[in-house]
């Protein structure tokens, strides 16, 4: 069983490694400052404290896997902005990506001063595994709904499942990767229904209302409404997925269940506004 004091403090403690690794002075002057997913970070950390016994090891695995998802989202944030125009945008992309490069050297090298060449391969693995879904999602490559949401749930929980696989820990994979999927999918409900436009949304027109071109301003308020009645349903399948898992996890502890709250909050709120602008 975990001792919550001491999830606290290895939070505490990675967290802060965390900032003081992404600390570089030319890209804190210039470049938007990472963001850290807690959510993220306490699931790693609930993982190895649970499977990990030698905590420095514990440690670096969470250091690494959490800088090589700030480098995959770094990069994220660069083609989300390629419609941006002019010398100091075009300036802005070329540093984020030199930030998303710096934050997977750190990466490397933290690996390799383990001398851990399983957990490399493994990480390596899952960035691939990332890259190809991404390009699935941007290319808008799926053909049916489950596809789509399979490839956002890869992308969301790869890394953290190669961590899982490294020690057989099946029932962490189907609890985190579940979540991550929650929200990722709550997310882009926000996204589309103050702009009418988010990324998994316009792949999901694409199947779902192949006949309409690819413009927000040409969706109704009743295939809006059809759009954001899909994801809802993922969502729901996922949180009852979560829900079951739960229960198989002795690690599980009160922090977890205190943010699955808010998520499913989160839900329930998204899902009440939804249901007063229908």
């Amino acid at each position: 069983m975990i001792h919550l004091l001491d999830l606290q403090n290895t939070l505490d403690g990675t967290r802060e490694l965390l900032l003081e690794k992404l600390s570089h002075p030319y890209l804190q002057k210039h470049v938007e400052s990472p963001f850290i997913d807690e959510d993220r970070l306490l699931l790693l950390a609930s993982l190895l404290e649970q499977q990990e016994g030698n905590k420095e090891i514990a440690t670096n695995y969470t250091l690494t896997t959490m800088l090589l998802q700030i480098a995959l989202d770094t990069h994220e944030h660069v083609n989300n902005s390629l419609s941006d125009e002019g010398d100091e945008s075009h300036k802005q992309r070329q540093l984020t990506v030199l930030a998303g490069i710096y934050f997977s050297g750190l990466y490397y090298k933290l690996l390799a001063d383990l001398e851990d060449i399983d957990m490399i391969k493994r990480l390596a693995s899952g960035v691939k595994e990332v890259n190809e879904h991404k390009i699935s999602l941007y290319q808008k490559d799926a053909e049916a709904i489950d596809q789509l949401m399979e490839s956002v749930k890869l992308i969301e929980s790869s890394l953290l499942g190669k961590v899982a696989d490294h020690y057989h820990a099946t029932e962490w994979y189907e609890f985190a990767s579940n979540w991550l999927f929650v929200k990722r999918l709550l997310s882009e409900e926000v996204i589309f229904m103050n702009s009418g436009n988010s990324l998994v949304f316009n792949a999901l027109k694409k199947i779902s209302l192949p006949k309409l071109e690819q413009k927000a301003s040409e969706l109704s308020p009743e295939q809006q409404k059809y759009l954001l009645s899909i994801c809802t349903r993922y969502i729901e399948f996922s949180m009852t997925k979560i829900k079951t898992a739960a229960k198989k996890l002795s690690g599980m502890n009160s922090l977890l269940l205190e943010r699955l709250e808010l998520t499913a909050g989160q839900h329930q709120t998204m899902s009440k506004k939804f249901a007063e602008e229908g």
